[in-house]
């Protein structure tokens, strides 16, 4: 087969979710409405909290953070998804594809980082209350953040730099909806293994440690609680918790299952089905779990749409 390096390519593929030509309006109104959502719910998360001098404390600033890189982690991949429906066309050029892996994992990593952060702010709240303000002052929430950003930022450009090496066959085509690292590793035709020690190494920064760092937390957690004597004081305790788990559940589940499914399904369509979970409903759902769980964030939203109105 012909080879060409990405550099000399002009474009790949995208075969998107369905060759069903009847499909692609549903699909195109479907996944449209759910980007729209998302981006309502995650701004009005954002305004909520920044207009609202109560919740300018640091749960409801990483949460703040939280809803932006579910914005970004939406617009990476799902505006582009449209615009091919709506033009009938499925290319995407190869700095597209190149830009939209880098912002894939950004916001993806950062997310992950994100909810450990916030699993740590947890951890202090309730393990070390009296402590807390000192802790978890405005200078290290920011610290942390930025931490988290530029750990998220260096994962993407060494998965992008990785990608860039790779040469291609002709015609390339990637059987999913979005510029996907490990759909273009198979799609490689020299040797992938230099990329997949990276990734392995990156996975461990983006998955493995937050998600330790999360089990950690709430290992301390629990047993901070199970020493309360009172039941009110265990589900107060918990109360706290309860969005940020359901939270944590929803991303790493669905992300897992994403990569459990394709290690084992033999239909890459079928894969592509399964990450819109991971990668369109998760962004949209957040907002609503921590908005309807949470009685300072509806107290919120109340009085900015009363002042609207």
């Amino acid at each position: 087969m012909e080879l060409q390096n990405l550099t000399s390519f002009s474009e790949f593929l995208l075969l998107g979710l369905s060759d069903d030509l009847n499909l692609q309006p549903f699909i195109y109104g479907l996944f449209l409405f759910m980007y729209l959502v998302t981006m309502l719910g995650n701004l009005l998360i954002i305004l909520a909290v920044s207009s609202d001098s109560h919740l300018h404390t640091p749960m409801y600033f990483f949460l703040s953070n939280l809803s932006l890189a579910d914005i970004g982690f939406s617009t990476t991949t799902v505006p582009k998804m449209l615009v091919n429906i709506q033009a009938h066309s499925k290319s995407i050029t190869y700095a597209g594809c190149l830009t939209q892996i880098s912002f894939f994992i950004l916001f993806g990593c950062l997310e992950s980082l994100l909810l450990s952060v916030m699993a740590y702010d947890r951890l202090v709240a309730i393990c070390h209350p009296l402590h807390y303000p000192v802790i978890m002052k405005p200078r290290i929430c920011g610290l942390l953040v930025l931490v988290s950003f530029f750990i998220s930022l260096l994962d993407s450009q060494m998965h992008c730099l990785m990608v860039s090496q790779l040469t291609f066959c002709k015609d390339a085509e990637i059987p999913h909806f979005f510029c996907d690292v490990p759909k273009l590793h198979d799609l490689a035709c020299s040797d992938t293994s230099g990329s997949n020690i990276v990734m392995f190494f990156a996975g461990t920064i983006s998955g493995f440690l937050p998600i330790s760092g999360i089990v950690f937390s709430y290992y301390r957690i629990v047993s901070s609680i199970l020493r309360v004597s009172s039941s009110s004081g265990r589900y107060k305790a918990l109360s706290t918790c309860g969005s940020h788990l359901l939270v944590v559940f929803l991303f790493y589940g669905t992300g897992l299952r994403v990569y459990l499914s394709s290690a084992v399904s033999s239909s890459p369509r079928k894969d592509a089905v399964v990450s819109v979970m991971y990668t369109v409903v998760t962004p949209m759902l957040n907002p609503f779990i921590y908005s309807l769980r949470n009685k300072d964030i509806k107290s919120a939203l109340w009085r900015i749409i009363s002042r609207i109105v």
